[in-house]
């Protein structure tokens, strides 16, 4: 049977095409996306199977029972947008004015779309039941994982599985871990109020550019002289706003930024040095400030046995090539809260596209859309894996 899905797969590579790019046309950004929620309610409605929308706000959740008895297992596709321009020369180009998808999510969802199609078409055949999880709002922290979860959606699922597509891998080569695999991801966001005054007279003021100056200077050191070696960690500082005239000096400073890790110990002896070393230079210079960390999603963790199926599911794949374990990236997904939850696995499949060598999030961001199908038959590679183990 597998070999006959992956032919209607292949089939229908044409309209798997044509659904990624009418999303890449009609984006939108994390919490806000009623229209493409709307349009995968729509696809299933068309195909009559049974599907919930508005779970934990813009998620759509389809399930296609099979006609033997077996496992319930969640396959699951993120679909929203990020503020950025769209920068390519190319039909497809974003309609939406500073909105794209620069992370291959409409990628994801016309995979699932289509896969469903196709497993409709062997529902009879099929063992367990396959739970199609659209997922809203990955991109923007708290995400629409944990609403998903604590809407009690997935109460009744076995496991779960899921894939990105990796712009800077090779098409043909499929990417995973059997523990750790993306960083948690925390944002912080520091104000630091300090006395402006004429940039003539910097004695008489308090200069919270000076003293942001050094604050992002002393974070750095946290990574590199206040955690172990053998530990994994970053400390960015993305955002320094500051001053209004080349001759005032500034009374106040905004730093935000992000910390990524994969020790939860960690992460808390950054969050005690982070606020050590804001007070310390605040005090030493008689100046007042705001520290507020948000805890974003946690690191994602695969689980061993789960990542081997993703794995074995490859061997069937004639477009895959490689299938490897690889060290994990410090790049977060609120995939994590599921493998919190159930059993499952996440990985990467190759989608690089050739004299495109721009990465996520970029304004020329793109994919190479034969790495669609190739997600579409490992995902249902590994559903078919779960079926068949022994737990």
């Amino acid at each position: 049977m597998l070999k006959n899905i992956h032919k209607s797969i292949d089939q229908l590579y044409p309209e798997m095409v044509e659904i990624r790019r009418y999303l890449h046309q009609h984006p939108e950004l994390s919490f806000q996306e009623t229209e493409t929620a709307k349009y995968i309610a729509d696809f299933y409605e068309k195909l009559q199977i049974p599907y919930e929308s508005n779970v934990g706000g813009n998620g759509v959740i389809a399930t296609l029972k099979g006609g033997k008895p077996g496992k319930t297992v969640a396959l699951r596709a993120d679909f929203d947008a990020l503020p950025i321009q769209d920068e390519k020369d190319v039909p497809y180009k974003s309609k939406v004015p500073g909105v794209m998808h620069a992370c291959g999510h409409d990628g994801h969802t016309a995979t699932l779309l289509t896969l469903a199609k196709v497993m409709q078409e062997y529902q009879d055949e099929l063992e367990g039941t396959i739970v199609f999880l659209h997922q809203h709002a990955e991109e923007y922290a708290p995400g629409g994982a944990k609403p998903i979860i604590e809407s009690g959606a997935l109460d009744n699922v076995d496991a779960v599985f899921g894939t990105h597509l990796w712009s800077t891998v090779p098409v043909g080569v499929l990417q995973t871990s059997t523990s750790a695999f993306m960083a948690g991801a925390d944002r912080f966001e520091i104000t630091i109020q300090g006395q402006g005054g004429h940039g003539a007279y910097p004695h008489e003021t308090k200069d919270a550019i000076v003293l942001g100056s050094e604050l992002v200077t002393q974070l750095q050191q946290i990574v590199s002289r206040r955690l172990d070696p053998l530990e994994t960690a970053v400390v960015t500082t993305g955002i320094f706003q500051a001053g209004s005239a080349f001759n005032v000096i500034a009374d106040q400073a905004k730093l935000t930024g992000t910390v990524r890790y994969f020790n939860t110990g960690i992460q808390k002896i950054i969050i005690d040095e982070m606020e050590k070393i804001i007070k310390g230079i605040c005090i030493s210079n008689d100046a007042d400030y705001t520290f507020d960390y948000i805890k974003g999603y946690p690191p994602l963790i695969n689980h061993p046995e789960d990542a081997k199926m993703v794995l074995e599911a490859s061997k069937d794949i004639v477009e895959i090539h490689t299938a490897e374990i690889v060290p994990p990236v410090m790049g977060g997904e609120d995939f994590a809260y599921y493998t919190m939850e159930k059993p499952g696995a996440y990985f990467f499949t190759g989608a690089n596209k050739e004299g495109n060598p721009y990465p996520h999030h970029h304004p020329k961001f793109d994919i190479d859309e034969k790495a669609l199908p190739i997600a579409a038959k490992t995902l249902i590679g590994a559903y078919f894996g779960y079926q068949n183990a022994s737990r």
